[in-house]
């Protein structure tokens, strides 16, 4: 355990917006659900993803949705190349 600030602070590493997912996750979707098999629960996290990625917006990336984060991102890097 290290103190707050230091690098192995996990806020401070990339693990911090996986647990923040799967956090987001469980609590949205997995919140006593239980599915009748394997091929309904595939179908509910696909569902669930897509949405995280297309219409829920983050605000880790300035409250934008993942899909339009990444097309800003890629045409920032058309305009400015380096």
């Amino acid at each position: 355990m290290s103190r707050r600030g230091n690098c192995s602070d996990n806020a401070l590493s990339g693990y911090a917006h996986a647990e923040s997912f799967w956090s987001r996750f469980k609590a949205e979707l997995l919140n006593g659900v239980s599915f009748p098999g394997l091929a309904e629960a595939k179908l509910e996290i696909s569902h669930h993803v897509a949405y995280c990625n297309a219409e829920r917006r983050h605000s880790s990336l300035g409250y934008l949705t993942p899909n339009h984060f990444e097309i800003q991102l890629q045409t920032t890097f058309q305009l400015c190349p380096a």
